[in-house]
């Protein structure tokens, strides 16, 4: 039996073998690249600056 799957194996890659080709191309490969780059900067207020936020709101209105 085993012999039989390995003649069947080979007679299917003798068939599947001519059925590929690697053709390179008449035209050379041209790649666009359009890359919008977005930047969000975000700054945090650091613990102090927090605090003196919060403690005089007065100086900083909403």
């Amino acid at each position: 039996m085993t012999g039989m799957r390995l003649i069947f194996c080979g007679g299917v890659l003798l068939f599947a073998g001519g059925c590929i080709q690697v053709k390179a191309p008449e035209k050379p490969i041209e790649i666009n690249l359009n890359v919008n780059v977005k930047q969000e900067v975000v700054v945090r207020l650091q613990k102090d600056a927090q605090d003196f936020i919060t403690e005089n709101p007065e100086l900083f209105p909403q």
